[in-house]
């Protein structure tokens, strides 16, 4: 089976899951199903062995653009069919899944933007882990966010169909983002941590940007959560705290990736 087949396929699978839990939510089922689990657990194998591939399987490690948004996309994924045992989170993967079947398919198809990385030390290897975890939890986080939005404008107008009655009650949208963001914050915590012991210059030119904006999203969610736990602020706030601080992260890593790899062509 060749590699183009097989993103096809986690592309096909990953539209199946979707499709499936649209008419799931359509219906007002508030179960997941099991052959959602099947099909979606099926489409993440194969997304991670393509991932892997895409990236190590080289004379070197490829941390291009389109590499390592394939990769976040896998972590984003894992990480939400885990908390699904936990938290009924399964109304994201309409969105998630789509833009994942995207993402299979420009990093498998797609051209070779970054320099091959020979030797990654272990320091910088847990470094691009934990932003990995972080930013896939903290974007987890920023969908949950606008669909609480969405969710709390409905209540105010007082329209009891649509997205009130697929979703849970606004206080455990709630908690659940809360929960989210915790989990990010301390990632995004270790992730740059690990960037000022391991990385040789985090403020080196081509990483200065993304520097500047991880701790400016490290602050921006840190203040969010001193606000919830010591001044009790609710969804609104929560919701443009929490968008604004993901929209941040991600431009420090994929945004000065995309700058680099793909507008100045540099590797």
């Amino acid at each position: 089976m060749s590699i183009a087949f097989l993103a096809f396929i986690a592309a096909l699978l990953y539209l199946a899951a979707a499709g499936l839990q649209l008419v799931s939510a359509l219906q007002h089922n508030g179960n997941i199903s099991r052959s959602l689990i099947v099909i979606a657990v099926f489409a993440l194998g194969c997304h991670a062995f393509l991932t892997w591939h895409n990236i190590f399987d080289h004379d070197g490690m490829d941390f291009g653009f389109f590499r390592i948004f394939s990769l976040i996309f896998l972590g984003i994924n894992a990480a939400c069919l885990l908390a699904l045992t936990k938290r009924p989170l399964q109304n994201l993967l309409i969105i998630l899944f789509p833009l994942s079947a995207v993402a299979v398919l420009i990093s498998t198809l797609g051209p070779d933007t970054g320099a091959l990385e020979h030797r990654v030390p272990l320091g910088v290897a847990a470094h691009i882990g934990s932003s990995v975890v972080a930013y896939s939890i903290l974007t987890l986080a920023a969908i949950q966010a606008a669909l609480l939005a969405a969710q709390d404008a409905q209540l105010k107008r007082r329209q009891m169909g649509g997205l009130l009655s697929v979703l849970p009650p606004l206080q455990l949208m709630e908690s659940m983002l809360f929960e989210l963001i915790w989990v990010g914050f301390i990632a995004l915590t270790l992730s740059i941590g690990t960037g000022v012991v391991f990385m040789q210059d985090i403020f080196a030119q081509h990483l200065v940007h993304k520097t500047v904006l991880s701790i400016a999203a490290w602050i921006l969610f840190a203040v969010l959560l001193w606000g919830r736990y010591w001044l009790g602020w609710r969804s609104q706030t929560a919701v443009r705290l929490t968008v604004t601080g993901s929209t941040v992260l991600m431009l420090a890593f994929l945004g000065s990736k995309l700058v680099l790899e793909l507008v100045l062509e540099r590797g």
